[in-house]
């Protein structure tokens, strides 16, 4: 009889899990956006998120809580109930930060649970249209003559822009002074006035500064070129090898979220990235949408996470 309780209690308990993951969301979602309003980030999880508002018929109530290389929005989530309705859209950043502080308010690798991956891109070496700076090489030989004098902005430390000056910074064995801000509207702001000489900025907030002729740009992050800027060479072949960091964003849960309502977010989620009018949308702001299952996306990340430790490990970067 014990056993016969014991089995119903197990299907009542499973058929309600069930249940709620059909019910959900049955109210608004409070969607983290860890990086500045205008940001890659933001820019790309707008895009996703609208068209997943429509498929669920709720709201997502996005909200920007940026700084500190996006901890501070991953903190939020990290300590939110663990119900589904509140969510993280995050860079790369996310597997840069465990190996860049020291102490994170939060553990990585046990306090989120890996939904859904959104898409990659490249980042481009920008510079103010009236920049000496003609190609990658002019930008070298500059530094080398005189270390420290290139200013270089980034969109903080931990973020993906910032992984990306590093790895360019040792390819190219130079010495440059690194200036952080809390996203990339604020980078790009500082140099178009002067006040940086330089940034990998994300290619979906570049263009439209490349499009309206403020800015130059000298080369993307990644092995081959992309299609939205099929003019601009890799870094590889404008001079200096080793230095590819694509860029990519996904979306996080706190621990504990039950697993059919992850299932269900990244069903939609992906559902959503498979969307004509958004995979364009995306593709014009030079994205690849990636396609993998929460089980995917937590092992990509893991092993993102090992890449970057080793990696920041090469660079001589101590833990803050």
């Amino acid at each position: 009889m014990k056993n016969m309780i014991g089995i119903a209690a197990i299907a009542l308990a499973a058929a309600a899990s069930q249940a709620s993951a059909q019910g959900y969301p049955s109210k608004p979602v409070h969607v983290i956006i860890s990086f500045t309003p205008g940001s890659s980030t933001d820019i790309v999880g707008r895009i996703v998120m609208q068209r997943v508002s429509e498929i669920w018929g709720q709201p997502a109530v996005l909200e920007n809580r940026s700084g500190a290389g996006g901890s501070i929005g991953s903190n939020v989530v990290a300590k939110a109930a663990p119900d589904g309705y509140t969510l993280l859209i995050n860079s790369n950043a996310h597997s840069v930060n465990p190996a860049i502080y020291a102490k994170l308010p939060y553990e990585t690798t046990k306090d989120f649970v890996d939904v859904v991956p959104l898409t990659s891109q490249p980042n481009v070496l920008v510079v103010n249209a009236g920049s000496p700076y003609k190609n990658v090489m002019d930008l070298v030989k500059a530094a080398k003559a005189k270390p420290g004098s290139i200013n270089w902005g980034h969109a903080g430390i931990g973020s993906g822009t910032h992984l990306n000056t590093e790895k360019f910074v040792d390819a190219a064995k130079i010495n440059v002074t690194q200036v952080p801000f809390k996203g990339t509207p604020e980078v790009i702001q500082a140099m178009l006035s002067g006040s940086v000489d330089c940034y990998w900025a994300p290619i979906s907030a570049a263009i439209p500064h490349l499009k309206g002729g403020r800015v130059r740009a000298l080369a993307v992050s990644t092995a081959k070129r992309n299609s939205q800027l099929p003019e601009v060479p890799t870094t590889g072949e404008a001079g200096v090898t080793g230095a590819d960091a694509p860029l990519w964003f996904g979306v996080w849960a706190p621990a504990g979220t039950p697993a059919n309502i992850v299932a269900k977010i990244s069903v939609d989620t992906r559902k959503a990235l498979a969307d004509p009018g958004v995979r364009e949308r995306l593709a014009n702001l030079g994205n690849d949408a990636m396609d993998m299952s929460p089980e995917e996306f937590a092992r990509f990340v893991r092993s993102e996470i090992d890449e970057y430790a080793r990696v920041i490990k090469a660079a001589g970067i101590k833990p803050q």
